[in-house]
C-alpha cells in the first residue's frame, strides 16, 4: 500500500502564501502522476493542479498563476507553492498520486488524509 502525508497547510491572511508538502512511501516502482485537490465546505472535491513524471503540469482556472505545483523526485514529494490567497481558496486539500506499485501490473491512484487551508483576516 501507499502512504501520502501533507503538511503545510494552516491559517493565512488574504494575499498571504503557503507552501504544501506531501511524500509518498510504500511499495512504489514508479510515480507517474502527482496532484492536488481540494474541497470546500459544502462544495464538491475539485482538481487543483497535477504534475507528470516527466514536469508537465496541469492548473484548474481557478488558481492558474497564482499556484505553482513541483516535485521532489529523489523524495517522491509533491509541493504546492500557493500566492495571492483568497477566502475562496479555503478548503481541506487533498495529495492525491498514480503509481506502478511492485506486485501489481496496472497503475493504481492513492490519497491522502488532507490539509486544511484557511484565508481569513
Amino acid at each position: 500500500q501507499v502512504q501520502l502525508v501533507e503538511s503545510g497547510g494552516g491559517l493565512v491572511q488574504p494575499g498571504g502564501s503557503l507552501r504544501l508538502s506531501c511524500a509518498a512511501s510504500g511499495s512504489i516502482l514508479s510515480i507517474y502522476v502527482m496532484g492536488w485537490y481540494r474541497q470546500a465546505p459544502g462544495k464538491q472535491r475539485e482538481l487543483v493542479a497535477t504534475i507528470g513524471s516527466g514536469g508537465n503540469t496541469n492548473y484548474a482556472d481557478s488558481v492558474r498563476g497564482r499556484f505553482t505545483i513541483s516535485r521532489e523526485n529523489a523524495k517522491n514529494t509533491v509541493y504546492l507553492q500557493m500566492n495571492s490567497l483568497k477566502p475562496e481558496d479555503t478548503a481541506v486539500y487533498y495529495c492525491n498520486t498514480e503509481v506502478l506499485l511492485r506486485y501489481y501490473v496496472a497503475r493504481s491512484t492513492f490519497w491522502g488524509q488532507g490539509t486544511q487551508v484557511t484565508v481569513s483576516s
